[in-house]
C-alpha cells in the first residue's frame, strides 16, 4: 500500500492496466466534481487534443489525469487556444483511498512540468464546480489563480507557465 513519500509517476493506460484505472473512484460527496474515469477514457479516444495518463504511486494505480493539448495541432485548435495558447487540465482525480497522501500534489507537479515543456510561454487552465469538497482550494494552493471567468457553472483558473 503506497503512503507518504511514495514515488509518483504518470503511466500510460493500456489494455493491461485499464481496469485498475477504471475502478478508481472519488468519495461519494465528490462525484459531482469530476467525470468517471471510464467516461474520460472514452472521450479521449474521440478528441485528438486529449492526453491522458494514470497516476501511479509505488506501482499502485491511485488516480487519473487528462490534459487538453493543442500544441501539435495549432491549425486545428479552436479560437480560444489561438487567442491565448494554453494547456488545459481537463480531468484530474485521486481515488478516495489515496487522498491526503500527497499523490495529487506530486502528480499535479508532473502535469505542470509537462505543460511547461509543451508551451513554455503559455498558461495552464483548469476549471472546477464550486461546492463543499470541491478541488478549487487544492488548485489555488498549487499556484492557480481565479480568472473571474465561468465555463458554464465551472470557475476557470489560470497558471502562467
Amino acid at each position: 500500500m503506497p503512503g507518504r513519500g511514495s514515488r509518483v509517476c504518470l503511466e500510460e493506460i493500456t489494455r493491461d492496466n485499464l481496469r485498475a484505472f477504471l475502478n478508481l473512484k472519488v468519495r461519494s460527496d465528490q462525484e459531482g466534481f469530476v467525470a468517471p474515469n471510464a467516461v474520460s477514457v472514452a472521450q479521449a479516444h474521440f478528441h485528438p487534443e486529449a492526453w491522458f495518463r494514470g497516476i501511479v504511486a509505488d506501482g499502485t494505480p491511485v488516480g487519473f489525469a487528462m490534459l487538453e493539448d493543442w500544441t501539435s495541432m495549432r491549425e486545428a485548435a479552436h479560437e480560444a487556444f489561438r487567442k491565448e495558447p494554453y494547456v488545459g487540465l481537463w480531468r484530474f482525480m485521486v481515488d478516495a483511498r489515496y487522498q491526503a497522501h500527497g499523490f495529487g500534489a506530486e502528480a499535479l507537479k508532473l502535469l505542470i512540468a509537462r505543460a511547461r515543456t509543451l508551451l513554455p510561454d503559455g498558461v495552464m487552465l483548469t476549471s472546477y464546480v464550486p461546492g463543499e469538497g470541491c478541488p478549487g482550494p487544492f488548485y489555488l494552493r498549487h499556484g492557480f489563480v481565479e480568472t473571474g471567468k465561468l465555463d458554464g457553472i465551472e470557475r476557470v483558473l489560470r497558471l502562467p507557465l
